[in-house]
C-alpha cells in the first residue's frame, strides 16, 4: 500500500482519537467505534467519511481483525467476562447446553446453585415427559440451535460460522486472507471492512482489533500510520432461562370451573406488556451494579428484541420507548416479524432533554391477526389545563398546573380481529378489541377482537371507526360525557397499555389521571359494547388507591393516600368509581384450585394478601409490583400466563437490569380467550 506524505501545513483529514463505547464485545451486538476527526479547515467532527463522500479529497478506510491464539478458553456462564475453571457434570448428564455448565470458581458455582438447579429440574422433567428438552428449555427464542447451541459449540472448541446465517452485516465480503502470522502463537484474521462490526460466534474468546486510516482519493495511498484500538475477548450473549406459559384456564375470574368455556368461546390471543427501560434512564449512576457493557444500548436493544420476539405475542405493549429508538430500531425490526406499529411520545411542557430521546408508549400487533381501526392519543397535560380552567381560581392556576402537568400520555388503539367468531350468537358479527397501553406516563390499546384502541395521554384527532365519524375526546372532569363511540353495534375489546410515572408524593395526581382514563374507557365500553384490556406500568403498588380503583372499581374513602389533595381534584370522594369489570390477569395464579409443580412455584411468587405478583420491578433500592394487565372479565377469560421470575435468581446479579435481563421490569404476558359477553 502506497503511503502519502502529509500535505504542507498539515491541511488534511486527520484522526485525532479512536475509542470504543465498551471494551467488551458481545456476540450479536454491533460495535461502533468513536472516531474523532479534524477537517483540513480545522473543524472537528465524528461523521463517517466514505469513499463515496470524501472530504477535500480524503476518505476513511477501516479494517477489523480477529486475533486468534492457539489456546482456547471457556467462558463462565455467570460472569461471561471471566475464564471458566470448572464445569458442572450434572449439566452434561442432563443434556443442558455446555455453555451453561461452566463457572469461574467454586464460589461462583455455589452462589448460583439455587438458580442453576432449576436448569437440572427442568431438563430432567422435559426429558422424562417427551424427550424434547432442547425445544422445551431453549425454545423461547424460537430456535435452540441458534442461541444456546452456538454457544455450546463455541466453548467446546468447534465454533460454527454464523456469518452466513445470522444476518450480521460487517461490510463488503472480499476474499479475506486465511490468516497472517503476527507473532508466535497468534494469527490475525481480517473479518470486516466497515466502520461498524457485529461479533459472531466465531469471535468468542478472541480479541478484536479495529484500524482506521486516512486515504488520498486521487492516489489511493494512505496518509500516515493507521490508528488502532483493541477490544477485550468477545463473550457470548447471556441467555436467561426461558420463561414458559403456565395454563390457568380451569377457573373463571370468580374462581368457578367452566369446562364448557372452550366450546362457547371463539378465539385466543396473547398480549405482552413490558417497560423496557429507556436508554436515557439507564445510567451507571442509577444502576451501578450492572456491568457497563450490559447497560449499553447497543447490547440492550438486541437482548430486548430477542426476548420480545421470542414471546410470539399477538399484541405487544411497550413502555419507555424512546422516539428515536422506535423509529430507527423497534418499528423496522418488528415490521420484519409481521407487526404493525403505533406510537405516542410524551409531551414536552416540562421535558428538558433531547427531543429524539423523549420516551413514550409503543403498541404493536400482528397484521395477520388484527387490523387497525382507530387510534386515540391522550395527553394529560391538556386534561390538566381543562381541569384548572373549570375548578381552580385564577390566582392559583399556575401553582395547580405545576402540580398537574407531568407530560404523561396514553395510547388507545381499536383493532379488529381476523380470527373467527366461532361459537358466538352471531358468527358474522365483526369483533373489536380495545387495547390501552399506558405508562403513568400512560398508553392504551383497544381491540375489536378485531379492533384495538391505543390511548396515550390526551386524545387528539382520532381516526374514525366505521360509521362512527371523527370525534375529539376531551379529557376533563366531565370526560365520560364526551368519550363516546356512536353508530357502531360491533363488539369491542378494550386493552390498555399504560405507564404512569409520577413522583410518589403526587398520589392525588396519579389517582386523578387513572380515574380520568377509566371514565373515558368506561364510556367506550358502554357505547361500543367492547371488551377491554388495560396494560402497562402504573407506578402504583397493590393496596394503593390507584390499584384499588382499577381492581375494585372504587377506593376506600378512609385510605391514607386520600389525605393529600391540595387542589381538591378528588372531591367528592364518592365520584372515584367506575363500572368496568376489570380483573388483574395475574391474579389467576392465586385463584387456581388445581395443584402441580408449575402452579405451586407460581403461587410462591404471588402475594397472598393482594393476589398480585410479589414484584414486577426489581432494582437495588425497590422491589415491588407496579405493572399490570387488567381485562374485562365479562367478555374475556385468561387461558395461560407467562411464568413469574424468582427473586433469588435475579439477586445473583444484585438486581435488574442485568446481563441476562435488560430492563429493570419483567415482561408480563397473558393469553386470553374471547367469550360471549355476560349481560349485566
Amino acid at each position: 500500500m502506497t503511503q502519502v506524505k502529509p500535505a504542507p501545513g498539515g491541511r488534511m483529514l486527520t484522526v485525532l482519537r479512536v475509542h470504543l463505547p465498551s471494551e467488551i464485545p458481545i456476540v450479536g451486538c454491533e460495535i461502533t467505534p468513536y472516531v474523532l476527526l479534524r477537517r483540513p479547515d480545522g473543524g472537528i467532527f465524528t461523521d463517517d467519511v466514505s469513499e463515496a463522500s470524501p472530504v477535500d479529497g480524503y476518505f476513511m478506510r477501516y479494517k477489523w481483525y480477529r486475533i486468534q491464539s492457539d489456546r482456547r478458553a471457556a467462558v463462565c456462564s455467570v460472569h461471561p467476562t471471566e475464564q471458566a475453571t470448572l464445569q458442572c457434570i450434572g449439566c452434561l448428564k442432563s443434556k443442558i447446553p455446555v455453555a451453561k455448565s461452566y463457572h469461574c470458581s467454586a464460589k461462583c458455582f455455589c452462589d448460583a446453585w439455587q438458580h442453576h438447579r432449576v436448569l437440572h429440574e427442568r431438563a430432567i422433567s422435559a426429558l422424562n415427559e417427551n424427550g424434547t428438552e432442547e425445544e422445551e428449555l431453549f425454545g423461547r427464542f424460537g430456535s435452540g440451535s441458534s442461541s444456546s447451541g452456538i454457544i455450546s459449540a463455541a466453548l467446546s472448541g468447534s465454533t460454527p460460522n454464523l456469518s452466513q446465517s445470522s444476518g450480521f452485516n460487517n461490510g463488503p465480503t472480499p476474499v479475506y486472507p486465511t490468516g497472517t502470522e503476527k507473532s508466535s502463537g497468534e494469527t490475525w484474521f481480517e473479518v470486516g471492512r466497515s466502520r461498524t462490526y457485529t461479533a459472531t460466534a466465531d469471535d468468542i474468546g478472541h480479541v478484536l482489533r479495529f484500524e482506521c486510516v486516512v486515504v488520498d482519493l486521487e492516489t489511493r495511498g494512505t496518509v500516515g500510520a493507521p490508528t488502532s484500538v483493541m477490544t477485550s475477548r468477545v463473550i457470548p450473549a447471556p441467555t436467561p432461562t426461558p420463561r414458559r406459559l403456565i395454563p390457568v384456564n380451569a377457573a373463571d375470574a370468580m374462581g368457578h370451573f367452566d369446562l364448557d368455556s372452550r366450546a362457547s368461546s371463539f378465539g385466543t390471543f396473547t398480549v405482552l406488556s413490558y417497560n423496557i427501560l429507556a436508554d436515557t434512564y439507564a445510567t451507571s449512576d442509577t444502576y451501578s451494579y450492572c456491568p457497563t457493557w450490559a447497560l449499553s444500548w447497543a447490547y440492550r436493544r438486541q437482548n430486548l428484541l430477542r426476548e420480545i420476539i421470542g414471546y410470539h405475542a399477538d399484541i405487544i405493549c411497550l413502555q419507555e420507548v424512546q422516539n428515536n429508538h422506535f423509529e430507527e430500531f423497534f418499528a423496522p425490526e418488528l415490521d420484519k416479524h409481521g407487526y404493525q406499529a403505533l406510537y405516542k411520545k410524551r409531551t414536552t411542557e416540562i421535558y428538558a432533554g433531547t427531543p429524539q430521546a423523549i420516551d413514550g408508549c409503543a403498541t404493536f400487533f400482528r397484521r395477520d391477526r388484527f387490523s387497525h381501526v382507530k387510534k386515540y392519543e391522550v395527553e394529560f397535560n391538556k386534561a390538566a389545563q381543562s381541569l384548572t380552567d373549570a375548578i381552580i381560581p385564577a390566582a392559583q392556576k399556575k401553582l395547580a398546573l405545576t402540580r398537574l402537568v407531568k407530560d404523561n400520555i396514553a395510547l388507545i388503539a381499536v383493532l379488529e380481529a381476523k380470527f373467527g367468531n366461532h361459537g358466538t350468537e352471531n358468527p358474522s358479527k365483526r369483533q373489536l378489541l380495545c387495547v390501552e397501553n399506558h405508562a403513568l406516563f400512560c398508553q392504551i390499546t383497544s381491540v375489536r377482537c378485531s379492533t384495538i384502541f391505543d390511548l396515550t395521554g390526551m386524545i387528539r384527532k382520532p381516526r374514525s371507526l366505521p360509521n362512527s365519524g371523527n370525534r375529539e375526546i376531551n379529557f376533563s372532569d366531565r370526560l365520560e360525557n364526551s368519550f363516546q363511540l356512536t353508530g357502531s353495534k360491533h363488539n369491542y375489546f378494550d386493552k390498555a397499555n399504560t405507564h404512569i410515572n409520577i413522583h410518589h408524593d403526587l398520589k392525588d395526581v396519579k389517582l386523578w389521571q387513572i380515574h380520568t382514563l377509566l371514565k373515558g374507557l368506561e364510556k367506550i365500553a358502554v357505547s361500543a359494547d367492547i371488551p377491554m384490556l388495560v396494560c402497562g406500568d402504573f407506578n402504583s403498588i397493590p393496596g394503593s388507591t390507584s390499584h384499588g380503583l382499577l381492581a375494585m372499581g372504587k377506593v376506600d374513602q378512609l385510605h391514607p393516600d386520600l389525605a393529600v389533595d391540595p387542589l381538591g381534584i378528588l372531591r367528592p370522594l364518592s365520584k372515584l368509581t367506575h363500572q368496568l369489570p376489570l380483573v388483574s390477569a395475574y391474579s389467576s395464579f392465586a385463584r387456581m384450585a388445581s395443584v402441580g409443580y408449575d402452579l405451586d412455584h407460581q403461587r410462591r411468587r404471588m402475594d397472598p394478601t393482594t393476589n398480585e405478583p410479589l414484584f414486577t420491578n426489581c432494582t437495588r433500592d425497590f422491589t415491588g409490583t407496579i405493572d399490570y394487565i387488567f381485562y374485562t372479565a365479562d367478555s374475556l377469560t385468561v387461558e395461560s400466563l407467562l411464568e413469574l421470575l424468582d427473586e433469588d435468581s435475579l439477586r445473583k446479579d444484585t438486581a435488574l437490569p442485568s446481563p441476562e435481563w435488560s430492563s429493570d421490569h419483567i415482561a408480563l404476558l397473558a393469553e386470553f380467550r374471547c367469550t360471549p359477553r355476560v349481560r349485566r
